[in-house]
């Protein structure tokens, strides 16, 4: 008995390390930062690829402090100063500040709406004419007188002789029946656009060299009978800008004598066309 109560007591201390397996939580902060960085990474460049330069300026004007955001960033009360970062046209629409637009976008926007206005009023005509060729057999005959083209000088409907049927009694300027139809057509088809007028005479080259050649007069006569029927159909004098004659320069078809050279050019022209 007295052997084991004076035995040695013996305390085992156990050291014991809280998270010792994942290395505490700090790491987890450091990794929501990176993520959060690079979510806003992410957004910047989608934000980079999805609007205009106009709209990042206005983006950037907006988070500089030293710049009034509505002075220079848009025309609404959004978060960016305009209804939306995707739509530059609303900013000056709703009257609350200056558009980021310039004197020189304002003047390039009002010229391409007007080029597309001009575009519209060129595809009316042409589908005018195009309606009246169905209208009958009559109509389908005299409408294959005439082919249309827009170009830089703006839209040319030409009138040109067939063998079996001329636009003018042969060797005058005087018109002949269809000539009449065709010109009624025009002046209607005229009255959807307000474009000046020019109309220009072609005629094919006679068959021998005559001292006093008549083609020079003939097309400028041809081309100024045009314009009376035009104006007598009601469209306004003041809308045809020039009539010229080019006698039998610039053909048709490499036959200088054939029909087809025959032929008037009445051109809607284009504002940069009027000379």
């Amino acid at each position: 008995m007295s052997a084991k109560s004076n035995a040695p007591i013996i305390i085992k201390r156990k050291k014991v390390i809280a998270g010792d397996g994942h290395h505490g939580g700090a790491w987890k902060v450091a990794y929501a930062d990176f993520v959060t960085a690079m979510m806003a990474f992410f957004l910047l460049m989608w934000l980079l690829n999805a609007t205009t330069e106009k709209q990042r300026k206005g983006i950037a004007d907006y988070f500089n402090p030293t710049i009034p955001v509505n002075r220079i960033s848009g025309g609404g009360d959004g978060s960016f100063g305009g209804d939306s970062v995707f739509t530059e046209e609303t900013l000056s629409q709703n009257g609350t500040g200056a558009s980021m637009i310039t004197k020189g976008d304002k003047a390039q926007t009002q010229e391409e709406t007007e080029k597309a206005m001009e575009a519209k009023g060129f595809a009316d005509v042409q589908e005018l004419l195009t309606a009246f060729s169905g209208e009958s057999m009559a109509a389908d005959d005299a409408m294959r007188h005439i082919v249309t083209k827009v170009t830089d000088e703006g839209l040319i409907i030409e009138l040109f002789d067939f063998e079996d049927e001329p636009l003018f009694v042969r060797r005058t300027a005087l018109p002949e029946q269809v000539t009449r139809e065709l010109i009624a057509v025009l002046a209607e088809a005229a009255t959807l656009v307000r474009n000046k007028i020019a109309v220009k005479g072609y005629v094919a080259s006679q068959p021998i060299v005559v001292a006093d050649n008549p083609v020079w007069d003939l097309s400028y006569q041809r081309a100024d009978a045009i314009r009376v029927l035009l104006e007598n159909s009601g469209v306004a004098s003041n809308r045809f800008d020039r009539i010229s004659g080019h006698a039998d320069k610039n053909p048709s078809v490499s036959n200088t004598m054939a029909a087809r050279n025959n032929r008037l050019e009445i051109v809607l022209l284009r504002d940069e066309g009027r000379k």
